[in-house]
């Protein structure tokens, strides 16, 4: 029934007047409780007794049987004005007194607070203020300080920008200058050897004339010279006709001109007719290296190129190229290409490699490298190079994970053998699973410059790839040795670590454990590794590469820096406790860096048969003691570098002669005299000899007369490299000594040699290939001065930026002075 709440008023005034809600609720209640059988009849009795009782007795269970009334308290006079909506208010007076005792109460409540917190006055109210004012003064440093630092940021911005262009038309106007300065010499070289070919042209063209006239008037007082011999060009030059290089088997025409250059090839095509015809062989243009001439060839001679030789091209190289994209779809000519670089191609889009993509489907290499290819090239792999097996992707940071899960489409790139993702930072964990889907036959990963390669990453790509052979992950410092734990199901042969703060010796016994048969260890500037490491290595016998090069401690490097700076102010303070003897107490009780104790137990293993190349440098923990060592077990060393072990002296230089095998040795920075020179050029088969920084030897080892000079030049004679600088003491005799006696000597370094004039080094030039050459003091850092003297304390001052730029300058080559 609708309420009558909104009903007209005269409606509403007459069911108030008859009663009507009343009558209606008596009736209700009764036909609801008594439930008759017949209601019309219990209807009409009702009202009967309702009329002879009267309205204004009417009561809502009046139609009830007594026995059947409900037991309940009365809420309000009827029920039946809330169901007509005629009652103009629902409150009971026992609600309206629980409504004024919850107002009263609240009412006193609030007001007694408000009388407390005037009357009462607060404790602490001085300490709050300030601390407000506290917040407020921060807050407004806080404001300053963002806005003086957006000021500053905005001008650090602008001088950084106005100091890169203007170091761009530094580096310009230097190359612009450079360029007149050679242009000018191959000018006045070119304008010399033209005159002086014109000036032996004429005078042997006139000595061929003069033969000949002298021949025909001798032949014509004897008798007649025959057609043949009168013509012949060997008898009008009296000598042996120069070879032909036509006449050589094309084999042969093929490997002299596979060594050349694509300029150098069209111009040998320029020559003669025959020189054409040569460099039309086919096999010249299976492999085309666009890069070395990227500077001036242009996009319609690639075009053409690619377009005569599109079924002879198996390797195309654009790197560094700024091609069109008309150019670059012009690869998709070549069917039967197996290998493209367009690493730092910045015109590469995602067009042109879906064109190359339609048409080279038997690519096996593919680089990509610092280029801007998106998801959508990764999508094109797996579908139009179905065997790619060499990718290349580093410092491409346009693709996302979702691009790497496209490598799963179809057949995937399960053939992928090789994968370089160096520099892409944006690759996640979610990424690096996607790899392992797609990728299941990795065997090489190279992941260098990326500080977001952690160990899950690792695990991630390790759980399904488990054929992977070689890492290299330089530039990864959160790598730890979980890494190592997650490779364990790989047959690594191949470790490549450099600047690692988190390896310790623990991956070196899993290296021991899970990959026996390894055969090469980079770990450069692995700062926790101690001889435990290398008492873990001892039992492999397939290593052949050991580099554990800078693996000491930054207090350790410090301490190494501090002794280079003055290595005679220690000996004179040798009484007292100095701080080299508190870093080496440290170390005891960290644990004993790589040393004598180490490598001992490393060399007793079956590995020290089998090594080739061992790289200890700044493990200044070695001595002499190693050396013999060395000597006794290693009889197949090629390559050694002792680099700043300072402990080792004469008497250890002295065993490195018993390394037959030794071909390379570099001794910079150690304590070697002219007695250990002596000793070492005993040596039959060394061709690289590095003593840089070596103060101790000097113009008597050096003579040819009485001292190790003398044996140097007489026996090392296959002495190709040989590196002096910091040998203050030298003088220009020493360079007559190794033009006498080092005569295959290729590269020589003499930096910091005041005693060896220009002129001389200038000479020496010439007989060399490379030379590196600075007649200025010894930098303050080197612990000694021109007179190889060592410095005191006060006189060792840091390095000066000007240092290091004189030494650039000063170095050139022996094919600079010629020109």
């Amino acid at each position: 029934m609708a309420s009558l709440r909104t009903a007209d008023s005269r409606l509403r005034s007459y069911f108030k007047e008859n009663y009507i809600p009343q009558v209606c609720e008596a009736l209700l209640c009764g036909l609801l409780i008594t439930c008759p059988e017949d209601p019309l009849k219990y209807l009409q009795k009702m009202i009967i007794t309702i009329m002879e009782s009267g309205l204004e007795s009417l009561l809502w269970d009046m139609c009830i049987d007594p026995s059947m009334k409900p037991k309940i308290r009365r809420l309000s006079e009827t029920y039946m004005e809330q169901l007509f909506g005629l009652d103009d208010q629902l409150m009971t007076p026992e609600l309206m007194i629980k409504a004024c005792t919850f107002y009263t109460g609240h009412l006193v409540k609030t007001h007694f607070c408000i009388w407390r917190d005037i009357a009462i006055p607060l404790i602490n109210e001085e300490n709050i203020l300030a601390e407000k004012m506290e917040k407020a003064i921060e807050y407004d440093n806080f404001r300053l300080q963002k806005y003086v630092f957006r000021l500053w940021h905005s001008y650090a911005a602008g001088q950084k920008k106005l100091l890169t262009e203007a170091l761009l038309r530094i580096r310009k106007m230097c190359h612009h200058y450079k360029l007149i300065i050679t242009l000018t010499k191959w000018r006045d070289k070119a304008r010399y050897e033209y005159k002086k070919r014109e000036d032996e042209l004429m005078l042997k063209h006139e000595l061929q004339l003069r033969k000949w006239r002298s021949k025909v008037k001798v032949a014509a007082k004897e008798e007649p010279i025959p057609p043949e011999h009168s013509l012949s060009k060997a008898s009008l030059l009296g000598g042996i006709p120069e070879c032909d290089i036509s006449l050589l088997p094309e084999r042969a025409v093929s490997q002299i001109f596979y060594y050349l250059t694509l300029r150098e090839l069209v111009i040998c095509g320029q020559v003669c007719h025959s020189w054409m015809l040569m460099t039309q062989a086919s096999s010249l243009w299976n492999s085309i290296d666009f890069s070395k001439v990227k500077n001036i060839i242009t996009d319609k001679y690639i075009v053409s190129t690619l377009q005569r030789w599109r079924l002879n091209v198996l390797r195309l190289n654009f790197r560094g190229c700024l091609l069109r994209s008309k150019t670059l779809r012009s690869v998709s000519l070549c069917r039967n290409l197996q290998e493209l670089n367009v690493s730092d191609c910045p015109t590469l889009t995602d067009e042109s490699m879906r064109y190359i993509s339609e048409g080279c489907a038997g690519v096996l290499y593919l680089n990509l490298s610092n280029t801007t290819v998106t998801n959508r090239t990764m999508r094109l792999l797996p579908r139009y190079f179905p065997n790619l097996q060499n990718l290349s992707l580093a410092y491409c940071r346009k693709f996302t994970d979702k691009g790497l899960r496209y490598l799963n489409l179809g057949n995937g790139c399960h053939k992928l053998i090789y994968l370089d993702l160096s520099g892409c930072t944006q690759i996640s964990v979610q990424g690096f699973r996607n790899i392992a889907n797609s990728c299941t036959g990795i065997m090489h990963l190279t992941i260098n410059d990326m500080p977001t390669l952690t160990d899950n990453c690792v695990k991630a790509l390790a759980e399904k790839c488990t054929r992977i052979t070689s890492i290299v992950f330089i530039g990864a410092p959160h790598i730890s040795d979980c890494a190592f734990k997650a490779l364990s199901t790989c047959n690594l042969r191949k470790i490549r670590f450099e600047g690692n703060k988190r390896i310790t010796d623990a991956c070196f016994k899993y290296i021991h454990k899970n990959y026996p048969n390894i055969n090469h260890i980079y770990m450069v500037d692995c700062k926790r590794i101690t001889d435990g490491s290398l008492m873990s290595l001892s039992p492999l016998k397939q290593l052949t590469v050991l580099n554990l090069a800078n693996c000491i401690r930054e207090r350790e490097r410090e301490r190494e820096r501090g002794r280079d700076t003055g290595r005679g102010r220690s000996r004179l303070h040798a009484g007292s406790p100095t701080r080299d003897s508190i870093l080496e107490l440290q170390d005891h009780a960290l644990g004993q860096r790589i040393g004598d104790v180490g490598l001992k137990q490393f060399l007793d293993g079956p590995v020290s048969t089998r090594i080739r190349e061992l790289n200890l440098s700044n493990c200044i923990h070695l001595s002499d003691a190693s050396i013999v060592k060395l000597s006794e077990r290693c009889s197949n060393l090629n390559y050694l570098s002792l680099r700043n072990c300072e402990y080792l002296t004469d008497l250890g230089i002295e065993h490195i002669v018993y390394i037959f095998s030794l071909v390379s040795v570099d001794l910079s920075g150690t304590n070697i005299s002219n007695e250990g020179l002596m000793s070492l050029s005993r040596h039959k088969k060394l061709k690289e000899l590095s003593l840089s920084e070596c103060y101790k030897i000097t113009d008597v080892g050096i003579q040819i007369t009485d001292s190790a000079m003398e044996m140097l030049s007489a026996k090392c004679h296959y002495l190709h490299i040989l590196d002096i600088s910091g040998c203050v003491l030298l003088t220009d005799q020493m360079l007559e000594d190794l033009q006498m006696g080092c005569k295959q000597l290729r590269i020589l370094k003499m930096q910091y040699c005041r005693l060896i004039s220009k002129e001389a080094a200038r000479r020496m030039s010439s007989m060399v290939q490379q030379q590196e050459y600075n007649p200025n003091d010894p930098p303050l850092w080197f612990g000694y001065d021109y007179e190889g003297k060592p410095l005191t304390k006060q006189e060792i001052t840091p390095l000066k930026e000007d240092e290091e730029i004189t030494v650039t300058d000063s170095i050139y080559s022996g094919e600079e002075e010629v020109v």
